[in-house]
């Protein structure tokens, strides 16, 4: 595995970290201000954050090489050093049109979306025009495992009516949220699983779409985006609207995941290093006892197993990349299973330390490391929790060495 950056990606970093310099992170306040003057909409300063990487060419990072048309033409590899920078704030993905859930959006509809499709939703996705939502996690069920799914799909005539409730379907609630891709079961009967499901592309406008309420994370409604409860009503679509086929709604899911569980993997690791130091700086300069905390044991430990922890999270993610780049992702799913289990909770650990050594004012909203905690145990439970991850691992290591 190659470990040196080369000069194309090198500039894409310094461009990018240039860019949150001068125009991300000076504008975090702003954002979160507007944001509470109209909590569903994308606020005015992130159109204007758009509008700038576009300009300079910093958009679509995340599509690789396969879709390089429509994005930078990137490797797994190449980008998530590009996707640490940008998770070093919460808002700075979305600033280069690589946010989640639009990106796994995208991919899917590149992927597996025919022409009519990718004119009608894609082309604006990537415009940045429009903003998705995939509606997959159900309350009543252990979404977790896609073939408890209950909402069902059924054809009639040249539609699909679609019957379900959903929740925590991440992006929902922003007024720019335009199209759901909606996951349920077109033939429960089926004697294979994982032949039951489908995909199907739903406009947020569709009569029978209502969102019953915002879901909270910790409190927080993490509007503009949100994660609304949704039910479907005998909700009608063209059955052109289907992606790929009937009974291919698990392969879609799997083929989304891999790539959307590494992309948070990428960004919590930016959280993680912001963190860190922010940590240090604050040890260094706070006095505590007639002496900087810096100079307290247990700081300094708390800020080494930190940075030693960071370390080895990215080089693992690294490593299942360039496995993902070489092999696909199918090949590299231990290692994508690996850096899922570790990234969020160790980013867990390293942002809950930083508050600590901030004292209060690491839980208040003067940082941003109460919603960094908050996002890294969310991710916890999302695309797969630890648990379901750490049993097909485990499972899989045990056939691979007892077999």
């Amino acid at each position: 595995m190659q470990f040196d950056y080369t000069p194309k990606v090198q500039d894409l970093m310094d461009r990018v970290s240039g860019f949150m310099n001068d125009h991300v992170y000076p504008v975090e306040a702003d954002y979160a201000e507007q944001v509470e003057r109209d909590r569903w909409v994308t606020p005015p300063v992130m159109e204007e954050l758009k509008a700038k990487a576009k300009d300079q060419g910093l958009w679509n990072l995340f599509l690789p090489k396969e879709h390089g048309d429509y994005g930078a033409g990137l490797t797994n590899l190449e980008y998530a050093p590009l996707a640490e920078i940008m998770g070093r704030s919460l808002i700075g993905a979305e600033a280069f049109n690589c946010s989640a859930p639009d990106t796994g959006n995208m991919e899917v509809l590149a992927k597996y979306g025919n022409e009519a499709q990718k004119k009608q939703w894609l082309e604006p996705l990537l415009d940045g025009r429009i903003r998705s939502a995939f509606a997959m996690t159900e309350p009543a069920v252990a979404s977790s495992d896609a073939t408890n799914i209950e909402t069902s799909i059924v054809r009639d005539g040249d539609d699909y009516v679609i019957n379900g409730r959903k929740f925590y379907i991440s992006g929902a609630m922003n007024r720019h949220c335009k199209i759901l891709i909606v996951i349920g079961k077109t033939d429960p009967d089926n004697p294979s699983r994982y032949l039951q499901q489908s995909q199907v592309l739903v406009p947020v406008e569709t009569p029978g779409v209502t969102v019953v309420r915002p879901m909270t994370v910790f409190g927080y409604d993490d509007a503009p985006e949100g994660h609304p409860e949704i039910v479907f009503d005998n909700v009608r679509v063209p059955a052109s609207n289907l992606i790929l086929g009937e009974g291919r709604g698990f392969e879609i899911a799997q083929g989304r995941l891999g790539p959307g569980r590494i992309h948070h993997c990428m960004r919590l690791i930016g959280q993680a290093q912001r963190a860190l130091e922010m940590m240090a700086a604050r040890a260094e300069h706070r006095m505590v006892f007639g002496a900087p905390m810096s100079k307290q044991q247990s700081v300094r430990e708390d800020i080494a197993r930190s940075a030693c922890e960071i370390e080895q999270a990215r080089l693992l993610t690294l490593k299942a990349a360039d496995k993902m780049d070489k092999g696909g992702n199918k090949a590299a799913k231990d290692l994508i299973a690996m850096i899922k289990i570790v990234a969020p909770s160790m980013a867990c650990t390293v942002i809950d330390r930083a508050m600590q050594i901030h004292g209060a004012a690491g839980l208040s909203q003067d940082f941003h490391l109460a919603r960094g905690y908050q996002y890294a145990r969310s991710i916890r439970l999302a695309d797969g929790p630890d648990q379901v991850h750490m049993m097909q691992l485990g499972r899989n290591l045990a056939r691979a060495y007892g077999g």
